[in-house]
Parts: C-alpha cells; sequence; structure tokens
C-alpha cells in the first residue's frame, strides 16, 4: 500500500477538475494544466475529494505508480491554486541580470551575455541581484530555475555565482602560505 496514495486530495475551492478518458484537466485562478493518468492508475473524484488508486495492489510496478500519480495531481491542484515559486541569488562583483517578457540575460563573466528564453506560463522577475520565477507548474518552474543556476554555479573559494536563495554553499579555504623559515 502506499502511504501517499491512500490520502485525499482535497480540492480548494475556487478549482475545477475533470477527467475525460485518462486526462486530468485542473483548472484554477494560476492557470490551467492538464496530466494524462497511467492506465494502471484509478482516479476518482466526488465532493472536492480526489481518489487515487491502483488496478491492482500486488504488483510492484503498479504500487509504484500509486504514490507517483498521487503526487503528480496534488502537485497540479496545488500549482492552480496557490503557484510555485523559486528564488535565486546572483552573487558576484560585476555579475548582473536583466529581465523581460520574453528573455533573461545574464552577465557573469563571460565574454558574452547568456540570454534564455522564458517558457510560455512562467513569470520571470529580477530585483537588484534576486532573480524570482513563478508559476503554476512545478516541474517547468524547477527546470528553469535549475537552467539559469547552472550558468554559473557557486563555486567553493569565494562564493561566486547563481546560488538558489536558501542554498547554503560550503566554503573552502584558499591556499594556505607556509610559515617563513621553514
Amino acid at each position: 500500500m502506499s502511504k501517499l496514495g491512500k490520502r485525499a486530495i482535497i480540492i480548494p475551492s475556487g478549482v475545477s477538475v475533470k477527467l475525460e478518458g485518462q486526462t486530468l484537466t485542473v483548472e484554477g485562478p494560476q492557470g490551467k494544466l492538464s496530466i494524462v493518468v497511467h492506465p494502471a492508475v484509478l482516479v476518482a473524484i466526488a465532493d472536492n475529494i480526489i481518489r487515487v488508486s491502483v488496478k491492482n495492489s500486488k504488483i510492484a510496478a503498479e504500487r509504484a505508480l500509486w504514490g507517483t500519480m498521487w503526487s503528480l495531481i496534488n502537485n497540479i491542484v496545488e500549482g492552480v491554486s496557490k503557484g510555485y515559486e523559486k528564488k535565486l541569488d546572483v552573487v558576484g562583483v560585476g555579475y548582473r541580470v536583466a529581465a523581460d517578457k520574453q528573455k533573461i540575460t545574464l552577465t557573469v563573466g563571460y565574454s558574452h551575455p547568456v540570454e534564455l528564453a522564458i517558457p510560455a506560463g512562467l513569470d520571470v522577475s529580477v530585483e537588484k541581484s534576486q532573480i524570482s520565477v513563478k508559476g503554476p507548474d512545478k516541474q517547468l518552474v524547477g527546470e528553469f530555475a535549475a537552467l539559469i543556476r547552472d550558468q554559473r554555479r557557486p563555486e567553493p573559494y569565494k562564493g561566486k555565482g547563481i546560488k538558489y536563495s536558501d542554498e547554503v554553499v560550503r566554503r573552502k579555504a584558499g591556499k594556505v602560505m607556509k610559515a617563513v623559515g621553514g
């Protein structure tokens, strides 16, 4: 039995859920998302509650899908009601960030500025040296934030680079000079 799969997903007010065949569509104030439910997984919607189960809980592969599909469905329900946000900090002398509706431009120590196209459905804003990536799709928000971070990962000696706001960069000591006359 799946510990997560047994739990019911409560549909918040202002969110509508429709199941058509194997496609589950969730619409709310933050947007509209849909997911294709695996054929081995059963989804039941009643009284503002979504229940997820599998056809045969004795098969290990189906039990593995149970918790996974529950989590994916829960993520899209939460995404269209509240949304997701990742914050990144740009640390370094001369490192700059600029964003408009279609692209984000990073000047992070290369000979050229790095331009990244912002995917549809995401909202990227920049305040001083902090980048905020918002959207209803948890996977898309996480992937785009990781793409931004990969342009210049934080290095352990000076701490320069792009890091998540809650990330702790373990700093290393630099070269230590030996005592004179040794």
